[in-house]
């Protein structure tokens, strides 16, 4: 059943979720909390909602794009790959202390970094950090990544829209899709959840060894390694904690063969990373590897990332969406990783995640990078079939509907 929320209400109980089922965060644990300027009234519900319940300590950590364009524009282009080390050591201190990890996404200031030399800003990876990959990894630290709408985001969103009203239909939006107007929202994404967990056995029942997109300018086959292990969206740390690292989530993934990546694929949906918009990205893989990366706009900023280490230009995940997705359904494209990857089957160029590969022998064959850079390539025009060991081949969306 649904129900109506004010904008008062929404922001309460979006804090609520996050803390309680998305990062779940317990008694006594130090809460790190990623946001913008632009983002304060959810990170301050965050904060107060998470000492409530018992934290510890809330640490805020806030990153502004506007320092990021300074120095994409002014700073020596030698100096633009340097990360402070009190960034990495940070982020290793969490996973020591066994924190909470909440971080806030949507691009408060979309158009900052417009009229910036895209090459030079795929130099600079900050905010992320590769120690970040490596404590998740770990499964140190229970941890969410959730949607806070602003009005910079809800005018690139909603143009057409005054900008008040835009703003208040990208919270509705994104009330919807966290499933809050439901009346039990953690009810509801645990039936979600369900479903989600239900499709991942199914395909872990298939033993597929590989797998291949096909739609408008995408004839792509990526392989898998013998113990990929398909998952959702609901993970567990060292120590027990049950976590959903992303709200909203509506994907199953898995990691792949990295050497094993052939053909052409076209993403479905713009990209934002490092502060840049990516559109009409084309990327060709030979023998694993991105050879060719072309976009009608932002081309620069994604080479110059994929050339940071030898594992950023291979795949380190492939995650498959169906139509099902509340966020699919609303057909807004969100200019955000977070929600766009929810409404399409995607990839990512970059580190692979460890907890979806059971075999020590295949671990050792997982992509290692300090990126992970998820783009869109699903929609109802791109089929998905899959291929076992024995040669077999499985449909496994069409039309944007699973097969299984």
């Amino acid at each position: 059943m649904s129900r109506a929320l004010t904008h008062e209400s929404t922001i309460r109980e979006l804090a609520q979720l996050i803390v309680r089922f998305g990062a779940n965060v317990r008694p006594g644990q130090i809460v790190s909390l990623a946001s913008e300027p632009g983002k304060e009234p959810l990170a301050r519900m965050i904060a107060e909602t998470a000492y409530r319940d018992g934290a510890k300590f809330v640490d805020l950590s806030v990153f502004d794009m506007h320092l990021k364009r300074s120095r994409a524009v002014h700073a020596p282009a030698d100096t633009l790959a340097f990360v402070p080390p009190w960034y990495g050591e940070r982020v290793r201190a969490l996973g020591e202390h066994r924190c909470a990890v909440i971080s806030l996404t949507g691009p408060v200031a979309p158009h900052v970094m417009d009229g910036v030399d895209t090459s030079r800003l795929g130099r600079d990876m900050l905010p992320s950090v590769r120690e970040s990959i490596e404590v998740i990894n770990a499964r140190e630290v229970n941890w969410t990544v959730a949607p806070c709408p602003s009005p910079g985001w809800a005018e690139l969103v909603h143009p057409e829209l005054e900008p008040a009203e835009a703003l208040a239909r990208l919270w509705s939006e994104v009330a919807h899709v966290c499933r809050l107007d439901e009346k039990e929202p953690v009810g509801a994404w645990r039936r979600r959840l369900g479903d989600l967990t239900e499709a991942a056995a199914k395909l872990e029942r298939l033993r597929l060894d590989a797998l291949r997109f096909a739609g408008p300018g995408t004839d792509l086959r990526v392989g898998l390694l013998p113990s990929s292990r398909w998952t959702c969206g609901q993970l567990e740390t060292v120590d027990g904690i049950a976590h959903a690292p992303n709200l909203p989530t509506e994907e199953v993934f898995t990691t792949p063969d990295p050497a094993r990546v052939e053909g052409v694929v076209s993403a479905t949906k713009p990209l934002f990373v490092s502060g840049a918009m990516v559109t009409g990205l084309r990327v060709r893989f030979e023998a694993g590897r991105a050879v060719e990366i072309d976009a009608d706009h932002g081309a620069d900023t994604l080479r110059n990332l994929t050339a940071r280490d030898d594992g950023a230009a291979r795949l380190g995940e492939v995650a498959l969406v169906d139509r099902e997705s509340r966020i699919g359904h609303l057909g807004t494209v969100f200019f955000d990783t977070l929600l766009d990857e929810n409404a399409a089957s995607h990839i990512a160029l970059g580190q692979g995640l460890d907890f979806a590969v059971t075999a020590a022998g295949d671990a050792a064959r997982i992509n290692r990078s300090q990126l992970h850079i998820d783009f869109m390539i699903g929609s109802d025009e791109v089929s998905v079939a899959g291929t076992d060991a024995e040669g077999r081949e499985h449909v496994l969306l069409q039309g944007g509907r699973w097969q299984l």
